[in-house]
């Protein structure tokens, strides 16, 4: 009778029909939710903040409106001959695009901008980072606080960033002959001043400059926001770690979640467990930015959204942009049932209920605004809006409202070319980030050999961070190679400019031996090379 009796409360735990108090875990989330004074306190400005009313009447019939519309356009497009077509099972599917081809002149630019960027290690592109950003190097204060008596302590940073960021332990940066280098001197920085807090502080400086520089600003206005996975395998015993044999094989790994800005550097990140759906996190992920402006676009990839998520994101004022996979097999859905869209008619065949949405407005509300103000984890949130899988009536009533603009970015998707190239263009941006990422944690065969959480996140955060270093370094560079090309007759045309990555690595030394020289910049900045020097050496 014992044995069916834990057998029965464990099952309802999981399932979240029983809670267990204190738990961050089994703990009810609903508890967290704004009520009483504090409800009514942040209630007005956070609607205000937000756009959302208190009657949603008006809204909803704007969104009706505009869904109709969009409709409406799209009928008429099929007729015109676009990129998308409705099959015979009277789906509708969107014609693959090619890519651009890279024109000639862009070819020829990024040979001689490679060529021109000066040679480094890894190590001195972050000494070099610190002497431009004082708040950088500032940013790394002592565990106790207060100012750090050290000398050459920035020497003894870049050394602990490197030997996280690449992955390969401290030997390789250690140099008995350097106080600053010693394994006793790195490992005391690395207890003591690399913590998440620090990381922010020094990141915000980099996101800062980043946006200073007129070559980034060519890229975006850093109001678009890519968010995706990276995958590490884990080799040691983790209760962080989870299996997923796509990714990990017959072994199990952790995902670092991270968000990157339409100007490439990275925003924020944070450690899950596995390979979990990453929609549970987005939002928290968002909302945990560490500088730079509040992207108002947010792409991710088809994995990362559900209906819910969708009418959640969308009440937080974010335009919500999953690249789509899959297509034909994405409902999509209708308000007007007595509408006539023609050829669409069976494609439109989700049945909306809007009634839904204003019975629960109110629940709604609190809901957003606790999410907004922090009271509650977006995660948290979800957990109460479909506990165990089943979905409650306010998430229901939020999947209602959230298929309207999924339908409306499905529709965009299909018929309008530019709409889906700019969400490839930021996807193709976080996977050229990703891709560095990989080139950089090189070490013990890139395996993330922690097996508590802390650990996992301090070297993600590390690499995070160095990784931003190096976009920094680049766009900095490159900004000033293109300004030498111009000077000297060079033709740059603005269209190439804009598909320059700030993440070329040939000339970053991430292997071998490691110097940890401050460089001495009589201008500011190291000599460029000459683009018509012929380089022999490889990737």
């Amino acid at each position: 009778m014992g044995e069916l009796m834990l057998e029965q409360f464990h099952r309802h735990l999981i399932r979240r029909d029983i809670y267990a108090t204190p738990s961050a875990r089994y703990g009810d989330p609903r508890a967290q939710l704004l009520t009483g004074r504090a409800w009514q306190a942040a209630k007005g400005p956070a609607m205000n903040a937000l756009g959302l009313p208190d009657d949603p009447g008006e809204l909803l019939r704007e969104h009706s409106a505009a869904l109709d519309g969009a409709w409406r356009a799209m009928a008429e497009s099929l007729t015109a001959g676009t990129v998308a077509h409705v099959g015979s099972d009277g789906k509708l599917h969107a014609e693959k695009i090619d890519a651009i081809p890279d024109p000639p002149s862009l070819v020829d630019l990024r040979r001689r901008l490679e060529a021109m960027l000066p040679r480094v290690d890894l190590p001195e592109l972050i000494l070099e980072v610190m002497g431009w950003l004082p708040a950088f190097a500032e940013a790394f204060t002592g565990i106790s606080g207060g100012q750090s008596r050290m000398s050459d302590l920035d020497l003894t940073i870049a050394a602990a960033l490197t030997a996280h960021a690449l992955n390969i332990g401290y030997v390789p940066v250690i140099s008995d002959s350097v106080q600053a280098l010693r394994r006793g001197r790195i490992s005391h920085v690395d207890q003591n001043y690399l913590r998440p807090e620090n990381y922010t502080l020094a990141n915000a400086a980099l996101i800062t400059a980043q946006d200073g520089i007129d070559l980034a600003r060519r890229w975006g206005g850093g109001l678009v926001a890519g968010i995706d996975g990276m995958r590490f395998v884990v080799p040691v015993r983790s209760i962080h770690a989870r299996p997923n044999s796509k990714y990990f094989g017959r072994r199990r790994g952790a995902t670092w979640l991270n968000m990157i800005s339409d100007q490439g550097v990275g925003l924020a990140g944070r450690v899950l467990s596995g390979t979990p759906r990453d929609s549970l996190h987005v939002i928290d992920l968002i909302y945990s930015q560490d500088a730079g402006r509040r992207p108002e676009v947010i792409v991710t990839d088809t994995g990362s959204y559900s209906d819910i998520v969708y009418g959640v994101i969308t009440l937080l004022d974010f335009d919500y942009r999953p690249q789509l996979a899959d297509l034909p097999d994405a409902k999509l859905w209708r308000i007007d049932q007595a509408a006539d869209y023609g050829p669409l008619n069976q494609a439109a065949r989700g049945k909306l209920d809007l009634t839904r949405v204003y019975r629960h407005w109110p629940d709604i509300q609190r809901l957003i605004v606790s999410i907004h103000t922090g009271a509650i984890t977006a995660h948290d949130a979800l957990r109460i809006l479909a506990p165990g899988g089943t979905t409650t009536q306010l998430g229901d009533a939020l999947a209602q409202y959230g298929r309207i603009f999924k339908t409306l970015h499905i529709l965009s998707y299909v018929d309008d070319e530019p709409y889906r190239r700019e969400i490839k263009a930021i996807r193709n941006l976080q996977e050229g980030r990703h891709d560095l990422g990989r080139t950089a944690f090189h070490g013990r065969k890139g395996e993330l050999r922690h097996g508590y959480r802390d650990g996992m996140e301090d070297q993600l955060g590390a690499l995070g961070l160095v990784l931003n270093c190096i976009t920094l370094w680049n766009t900095i560079y490159l900004d000033h190679a293109i300004s030498e090309l111009r000077a000297a007759g060079y033709p740059v045309l603005d269209a190439d400019l804009e598909r320059l990555s700030p993440y070329m690595r040939r000339h970053i030394n991430f292997h071998g031996h490691y110097f940890f020289n401050r460089p001495a910049l009589p201008g500011g900045r190291r000599e460029l090379r000459d683009p018509d020097t012929p380089d022999d050496d490889s990737d």
